[in-house]
């Protein structure tokens, strides 16, 4: 009985601390926001990426950025170079020149044309609605992802019009995650 309770108490703490981004897909998030309306964060990844599996162990796995994500975005994986297809807006996004016998490096999707990425990883930002707010390209740490999430999430982007706005909305953010 005592190794049961011990035993219990160590998976309850490690389910505790090890809080996960809950995925869903594209066509899911922009469903879920017409019943609920909430802005998209999306991971465009591919499987051959190597800062790609670096930002999902070192940052999309950190418990405040795993929390702050679930709370307050739907969050979607999309494989940038996958073979699904998908209907947004009205069109169907397919990639026509999937390759299912490469490991590596495959055609682009045609999703990942529509939003112009271009690198990988890249996370998307999608309003309320669906539309692309911005992209964010490249591995980012979770206190560097920090700053985008509250920006996009509160709207302040809206008053960010220069330079200068952005190095002042910077200068006085206040960082609470930890790397």
């Amino acid at each position: 009985m005592k190794k049961f309770l011990i035993l219990s108490i160590t998976l309850f703490t490690i389910s505790l601390s090890a809080q996960e981004i809950n995925w869903m897909s594209f066509e899911e998030a922009i469903t879920a926001q017409k019943e609920s309306p909430k802005k998209i964060f999306m991971d465009a990844y591919t499987v051959w990426c190597g800062p790609c599996k670096m930002l999902d162990k070192n940052t999309f796995h950190n418990k405040d950025v795993a929390k702050y994500v679930n709370e307050n975005y739907y969050a979607v994986k999309f494989n940038a170079e996958g073979n699904e297809s998908i209907n947004y807006q009205g069109n169907k996004f397919e990639n026509p020149n999937f390759n299912q016998n490469t490991k590596g490096r495959n055609s682009s999707h045609e999703l990942s044309n529509h939003f112009s990425i271009r690198a990988y990883p890249t996370i998307l930002f999608l309003d309320e609605t669906g539309n692309l707010i911005a992209p964010l390209p490249g591995y980012k740490t979770p206190k560097q992802l920090e700053i985008y999430l509250k920006l996009f999430k509160t709207d302040d982007y809206k008053n960010i019009t220069a330079q200068d706005d952005w190095k002042n909305y910077q200068d006085k953010f206040s960082y609470e995650f930890i790397d």
